[in-house]
């Protein structure tokens, strides 16, 4: 434990001649930095992923859950009556808040956009819609769909249940995703430094056994790469991040264009959240770098 926290403190206090020991140039520089920018700015959006799906699930959740629609088919001199007939069963019914028939125009609106505008609903044999909007725990549709087929034969009840639940289980798997692609960008940000570390060792054996030579401990030596590389994971992680919130305010605001993708963001507090991001760069490039360090400088003794 003595090691981690002295560690942890010379990462925050620093060496100036231990620092020396580390260039501060070179293409490991350059990998490291590189690679935590770009894990960076694929977490804002892995993140922003996550949280969108979050919130989409919601709300298709809400606003499929307390609304039915109720579709009568019936020659034309019936469908009025049985319309009628389906709007005042539905007043009597428990759980049921309100009950309206759909009118022409909002009819031929849901259609437009799969027949086009010049659909002539008059001549068709459109069936009448009737929205339902629950109230309370619901009405019960098995107890609905029985009192329908002995008044109203020609009504067909749908609750949107087979439409919610694949929706909501494609959000939620879709926030899985986001989390998994978290996880992922974690270990290849750990693996990449670790790479990175692993071959400043090795491009600086020769001064390593000069300083073990004047009395230098591993342990003294390692602090030193695990500040340098946990130093430019962060600075790295906070460029990307920087670009990738940058990337999510340059998106279509979701209430101008409408649809899920639109919607990829950040809410509120949320916008908090890729604030992390640089600091746990820094957490998965401390623990790689030590751990590799420490690894080289017993393979090189």
């Amino acid at each position: 434990m003595s090691g981690w926290l002295t560690s942890v403190i010379a990462l925050v206090v620093g060496d100036r001649e231990a620092d020396r020991v580390v260039p501060p140039t070179g293409f490991t520089a350059t990998l490291t930095v590189f690679t935590s920018a770009a894990m960076a700015f694929l977490a804002v959006f892995a993140l922003a992923l996550s949280l969108a799906t979050d919130r989409l699930a919601d709300r298709w959740a809400a606003e499929l859950a307390r609304t039915s629609t109720l579709r009568i088919s019936a020659p034309a001199g019936q469908l009025g009556p049985q319309t009628e007939a389906a709007l005042r069963l539905l007043e009597t019914t428990p759980g049921v808040a309100s009950a309206r028939a759909l009118t022409t125009e909002e009819q031929r609106d849901l259609l437009t956009p799969w027949f086009g505008a010049e659909l002539p609903l008059e001549t068709l044999p459109i069936p009448q819609l009737i929205e339902i909007v629950e109230e309370g725990d619901g009405y019960d549709p098995t107890g609905l769909r029985a009192r329908l087929q002995a008044e109203v034969p020609g009504a067909v009840l749908d609750d949107h249940t087979r439409w919610r639940e694949p929706l909501v289980e494609a959000a939620s798997r879709l926030r899985g995703l986001g989390i998994v692609s978290l996880v992922l960008i974690g270990g290849a940000t750990a693996a990449m430094i670790t790479l990175a570390a692993q071959a400043a060792l090795a491009a600086n054996a020769q001064v390593i056994r000069v300083l073990r030579l004047v009395g230098a401990q591993d342990a003294y030596i390692a602090r030193a790469f695990v500040r340098r590389f946990t130093l430019r994971a962060m600075a790295g992680a906070a460029i990307g991040m920087l670009a990738g919130l940058l990337g999510i305010l340059l998106l279509p605001r979701a209430d101008i264009a409408g649809g899920f993708l639109t919607g990829l963001g950040f809410r509120g507090t949320g916008w908090l959240l890729p604030l992390l991001i640089p600091p746990l760069a820094g957490v998965v490039a401390f623990f790689a770098t030590r751990s590799a360090a420490l690894r080289s400088l017993k393979e090189q003794s």
